[in-house]
């Protein structure tokens, strides 16, 4: 069953209860706290919980830079090395924690018989480009010195994130190729911020954004994570990976 909502969009009633739980305030400098505190409301599943394990622990950061919280989940049951996961969540650039998808990552873990690493990356505005994407290559250097401890097969190792995770995951792969030193598996993109010149499309779609990650708070990320305008000149491809001009050997 759908209703017509906001401007005139088609939107299934179920989905209403979500938009609840999302501030409809627009996001700044101050109202960026109280989109942080936001919980989701994720159900646990008991017997992923039971069967994988979690250890939350620091690793060494980029050069002079703080070190770097990861998450790690890994299935209790004696195996072989398994493939791995290096997560990246969502939020903007500007929220979001690794914690709040355990419910999610445990039960991943468990139906993919993987290790999922999850990344606490810094979040803009505090740190700009490039902090969260340095943070991401060494917790991910750290993954793949540490594979064999780890349980990880290091020949299956990829990258996943959504909405700025997907957006990391992307500039993630770009870096690991122009660096040369790993090579990873594969990248899974969920609806990725990819490209910050969304912000300043005299054209944009519709009905993006017309609800939950509105035009405004896309801005406000980007202008956040970058320290520039969106869509300005020399936006490096590993802030937005969509300004990559070549996209072969990831």
């Amino acid at each position: 069953m759908t209703t017509a909502v906001g401007s005139d969009a088609a939107l299934d009633t179920l989905l209403l209860p979500i938009l609840e739980v999302f501030p409809a305030t627009e996001l700044n400098a101050e109202t960026l706290s109280a989109m942080r505190a936001v919980e989701f409301p994720f159900a646990r599943d008991p017997i992923a919980t039971e069967a994988v394990g979690m250890v939350s622990r620091q690793v060494p950061g980029p050069a002079g830079a703080p070190e770097v919280g990861v998450t790690i989940y890994a299935p209790k049951q004696p195996g072989a090395a398994r493939p791995c996961i290096f997560h990246m969540h969502g939020g903007g650039y500007v929220a979001g924690t690794a914690a709040s998808l355990e419910p999610l990552h445990r039960p991943l873990a468990l139906a993919a018989d993987c290790v999922i690493v999850a990344v606490d990356y810094r979040l803009a505005p505090e740190t700009r480009f490039p902090g969260a994407i340095e943070d991401c290559y060494a917790a991910l250097s750290w993954v793949f010195a540490q594979a064999a401890a780890l349980g990880i097969d290091p020949e299956r190792i990829g990258v996943m994130g959504e909405s700025a995770g997907g957006g990391l995951a992307a500039a993630l792969a770009l870096l690991v190729r122009d660096r040369g030193v790993h090579r990873l598996a594969f990248q899974h993109l969920v609806y990725p911020m990819i490209d910050d010149r969304t912000c300043v499309s005299t054209d944009p779609h519709p009905y993006a954004g017309e609800y939950i990650w509105t035009a405004q708070k896309n801005y406000f990320g980007w202008a956040s994570l970058l320290g520039v305008t969106p869509g300005s000149a020399g936006v490096s491809p590993y802030a937005a990976a969509a300004r990559a001009p070549d996209l072969a050997g990831l």
